[in-house]
């Protein structure tokens, strides 16, 4: 009887070890994708803006823009 209950305790704190630790886990990799989404979305409309400024010729979009760059489209 005394094994029973400690292998049902035991069982217990498993479990809410695991659950504990998967939430935490959740809240840290939803944390990150936050920032790494902030981050992505900050640098492309720097890169966007930089484009835009100092790339374009008369017309072009910042995406035609880009694609020139890259060589994508041929002049």
């Amino acid at each position: 009887m005394a094994r029973s209950k400690l292998v049902t305790a035991n069982k217990k704190i498993a479990e809410a070890v695991t659950e504990g630790y998967k939430k935490i886990e959740k809240g840290v990799v939803d944390g990150y994708e936050k920032i790494e989404k902030g981050v992505v979305d900050g640098y492309e409309k720097l890169e966007d803006k930089f484009v835009d400024q100092f790339l374009t010729r008369d017309g072009e979009t910042v995406e035609e823009a880009k694609a020139r760059l890259k060589g994508d489209r041929k002049e």
